[in-house]
């Protein structure tokens, strides 16, 4: 199977919008959202999910603005997993950029849910691996299993731990949240750690659920990136500057990264494979990690 790496692009933070309420998109962009995620499980009542995946469908075939759209679809693998599959042969297609998942277990749901886009592909004329997959981790099974969920298919591209007050997460690890994050850090960092072991090319974390607390946010947002997580998933408008700015690299960072780039060629070109760079000894594995970022930087 052919995977579209292409078309995999950091996203600093991915604005949950109730499938329901697709009239809220130009206000997701608006707010400066990479990508939003139009919901068609937690956020849409029992009652009205045919009506809400219609609306999605349309959406993603109006939609002209920049900022990417995932859906998330019902789960596959509970005793309505008949609506997922609908879910799924319903929103794929050109304007889809990927595929929330929820209630993964193991590999086999990713596996299933692969060969489901597969189909949804072939039918809609699309290279195979064309929908990236975001799988939520939400049985203490799955976060244990990540590495083995990140490897069982090529398309699996924003895996990571969206810990958070309540919800399936703390059920299923028990942990007592707190707004620092102490109980959850070891379990984001290796979770992110069987992302990046597993090829997961630009793993996200998250959320973060007091609305009126964006110092929080930005201090939770903050350990993120220092763990390794290229962004987050967030529920309200307002969070979205305040992810962004924390994922994105400053000026005086890129700066750095340039002049420290511009110092290793010049030993290299010296015969030297390190040099003494503002106070620290560098080598070339520093200068490729400085030339991923800014690489990184250019496509945001």
């Amino acid at each position: 199977m052919s995977s579209e790496p292409s078309r995999r692009i950091p996203l600093r933070s991915l604005l949950f919008v109730p499938g329901n309420r697709t009239d809220w998109l130009p206000k997701a962009e608006a707010a400066g959202a990479d990508a939003a995620v139009l919901d068609l499980e937690d956020a849409v009542p029992e009652d009205a999910k045919e009506a809400a995946r219609d609306e999605v469908t349309q959406a993603l075939a109006s939609w002209r603005g920049s900022m990417r759209l995932l859906v998330r679809v019902n789960p596959l693998t509970t005793e309505a997993g008949w609506r997922g599959a609908d879910d799924l042969r319903a929103v794929a297609g050109p304007g889809l950029y990927g595929v929330v998942l929820p209630k993964v277990s193991c590999a086999d749901d990713i596996r299933l849910a692969d060969r489901l886009l597969s189909w949804c592909e072939h039918q809609q004329g699309l290279p195979q691996g064309y929908v990236a997959l975001l799988p939520l981790l939400e049985t203490a099974r799955a976060l244990r299993e990540a590495y083995d969920i990140g490897r069982a298919a090529a398309r699996v591209a924003h895996l990571g731990a969206l810990t958070a007050p309540g919800g399936d997460v703390e059920r299923a690890v028990g942990y007592r949240w707190s707004p620092d994050g102490t109980e959850t850090r070891d379990l984001r960092a290796r979770v992110l750690l069987d992302a990046r072991a597993a090829g997961c090319p630009h793993p996200v974390a998250g959320l973060w659920a007091d609305l009126p607390d964006l110092a929080g946010l930005e201090s939770f947002a903050a350990d993120n990136r220092a763990l390794g997580y290229e962004g987050m998933a967030v529920i309200h408008p307002s969070h979205v500057p305040v992810v962004n700015g924390v994922f994105t690299p400053g000026p005086d960072e890129l700066a750095r990264h340039e002049r420290l780039i511009a110092a290793m060629e010049r030993a290299q070109a010296e015969g030297a494979g390190a040099v003494r760079f503002e106070g620290r000894m560098v080598d070339e594995a520093m200068a490729v990690a400085s030339r991923e970022v800014l690489a990184r930087n250019s496509r945001m």
